[in-house]
């Protein structure tokens, strides 16, 4: 009994320290919300973004300011907040789209492997730079991956 409740505890704390979720349980139950996740996507980038612009900031002004402490400490956390967003993309275009979604026998499979794959390394460029043009790689590539797949895969065109 002293043994299940201790196991039962272990769990409760390693699933309640966590905060990340997947992108989808990865079994066959037919529930997708494809336009969701690019909704999150895009919602990643548009957070990616904003942190760039704070970290930027933060490091002008505290050159300026002399403020290091507290300008830096900023930096960090901002930093964190987009290399999350950044691996949330990767985990739904990995976890969702490549491995669930995409399947070999549909048309213009190429040309979404090699879409999806862009988005992979621009978020990766997004977590080692502050280049603005890895966010704009992952927008484009992921409006050109959803005209594909949602005209071609669901019939019609994606919802804004």
């Amino acid at each position: 009994m002293r043994y299940c409740l201790l196991s039962l505890a272990a769990a409760v704390m390693l699933f309640a320290g966590s905060r990340t979720l997947a992108a989808h349980c990865q079994m066959p139950c037919g529930i997708y919300d494809d336009q969701m996740r690019v909704n999150l996507i895009e919602e990643s980038c548009a957070t990616i973004e904003k942190a760039m612009d704070e970290i930027r900031n933060n490091i002008t002004s505290a050159q300026a300011n002399g403020e290091v402490s507290l300008s830096v400490m900023q930096a960090m956390r901002w930093t964190t907040t987009k290399e999350e967003h950044a691996a949330q993309i990767q985990e739904i275009v990995a976890d969702y789209f490549l491995t669930q979604r995409i399947k070999p026998d549909t048309q213009n499979y190429d040309k979404k492997l090699e879409l999806l794959h862009g988005i992979l390394i621009s978020a990766m460029k997004c977590r080692q730079t502050l280049d603005p043009a890895n966010v704009q790689g992952i927008r484009t590539r992921l409006d050109e991956f959803s005209k594909l797949y949602f005209v071609q895969e669901q019939g019609a065109a994606p919802k804004k």
